[in-house]
């Protein structure tokens, strides 16, 4: 009952001073929403991050040549031409881990159909990238290993670059130019849409490798090779036999570094997951500053409201009432106002996340139990910093406090 009556006269307390009472909560609000807004949407990046990975196919490990050196001076990861199509019969054959791999030759083109043009990345590879990057047909199909042992010139449409040559109509059959070599349509393949990061994957075309490499490049130059162990488990195990098979195949003794890198859909999320994980922590820890001024202000106005309210407490002790009283009053008015701040930033922060993750396209992902745990500190927050006032309060002569003007 003693509590009961307590908490009425502490809410009354607040209610006769409402805008002090906000502008008081309104440091744990931005504390709050900050923290729960922030965690939200960076829950949110890595969801869509591991969605990103999983959408670049099944068990994927990526090959890309080495490095140049010329005078001393190094080039970029990928700038050497040390892969090539014999490569791919080399994986095939000594790496039982492994039941896919694709050639990936990269290039970027104008592509022309009729009166219309779009510029794309043209990808020449084989049949199995399909099953690697897991894309699926929307119409027509895909093209065979005898189209890529014959250099065919046919092609397969990703959803953008359709609908940019051929808005409204079915280009299976139609016939586009890439430079001035003539290619037919032979299916388009089913729409990704984009990445978390803001690329479509629906802008490119797909062509025999061979075709590519002969007819488009160099006819030596692979830009990469793209793979799929068998099993998730088996990356690990895939990785070192390509490895072992590679180095065979490029004649490396002993010694001498790998004229290759791979890397898999693991150390590729691992690494983004890392980046949106320090950022969020980071942007975490300084709106968790805000929440640290806010209890600050929450002790300022405390103190300020036991010095006011002297005579009143004066008054109450005079009459009967005990120093725990005033205490445990005061500290239910520090914790009410941390715990309205926190509800109040809570809910905030959920609308700002919400909000900001619409506009920006990305997913929002936050768990109960981080709301409860928010709210819960907020409690803590109001103990700590209105034990001191409290204790003040509980601590003031009667007959002095009587006596205040």
């Amino acid at each position: 009952m003693k509590w009961q009556i307590l908490t009425v006269v502490a809410l009354r307390s607040i209610a006769k001073n409402r805008l002090r009472s906000l502008l008081t909560m309104l440091g744990i609000i931005i504390g709050v929403g900050s923290v729960i807004a922030l965690l939200a949407l960076g829950q949110g990046s890595q969801k869509d991050i591991a969605a990103d990975i999983d959408a670049l196919g099944t068990n994927l490990i990526i090959i890309m040549p080495d490095s140049t050196a010329t005078g001393g001076v190094r080039g970029g990861a990928g700038t050497s031409s040390s892969l090539s199509l014999a490569d791919v019969d080399a994986i095939l054959a000594d790496c039982p881990a492994v039941r896919y791999v694709s050639p990936e030759i990269r290039l970027s083109e104008q592509i022309i159909a009729g009166n219309r043009n779009w510029n794309s990345a043209v990808r020449g590879v084989s049949p199995t990238f399909r099953q690697i990057r897991n894309y699926r047909l929307a119409n027509g199909a895909f093209f065979s290993d005898r189209e890529v042992q014959s250099k065919a010139k046919v092609a397969l449409l990703g959803a953008t670059v359709a609908e940019e040559l051929f808005p409204g109509q079915d280009p299976v059959g139609a016939r586009i130019r890439i430079r001035n070599v003539p290619f037919t349509v032979i299916g388009v393949l089913a729409a990704k849409g984009q990445t978390g990061m803001g690329a479509d994957q629906d802008d490119l075309l797909l062509i025999p490798s061979t075709t590519a490499l002969y007819r488009l490049s160099d006819g030596k130059t692979v830009r990469g090779l793209l793979a799929s162990a068998v099993s998730a488990d088996q990356i690990d195990t895939a990785k070192t036999q390509i490895t072992a098979a590679l180095r065979r195949a490029h004649r490396l003794r002993d010694g001498q570094p790998d004229d290759f890198s791979l890397r898999d859909q693991t150390e590729i999320g691992t690494m983004a997951s890392q980046v949106t994980t320090t950022l969020t922590l980071l942007l975490s820890a300084i709106a968790g500053v805000s929440l640290l001024v806010g209890g600050i202000g929450v002790m300022n106005i405390m103190l300020v409201s036991v010095t006011e309210r002297t005579r009143e407490i004066g008054i109450r002790l005079a009459v009967g009432a005990r120093s725990g009283d005033i205490l445990v009053q005061f500290l239910i008015e520090a914790v009410i106002l941390c715990l309205c701040g926190g509800i109040i930033g809570a809910l905030s922060g959920l609308g700002i996340a919400y909000s900001l993750g619409h506009i920006m396209g990305s997913s929002v992902v936050l768990s109960p139990l981080v709301i409860l745990l928010s709210v819960g500190f907020t409690l803590a927050v109001g103990v700590f910093f209105g034990f001191y006032p409290a204790r003040k309060a509980a601590g003031l002569n009667p007959i002095e406090a009587l006596r205040y003007e």
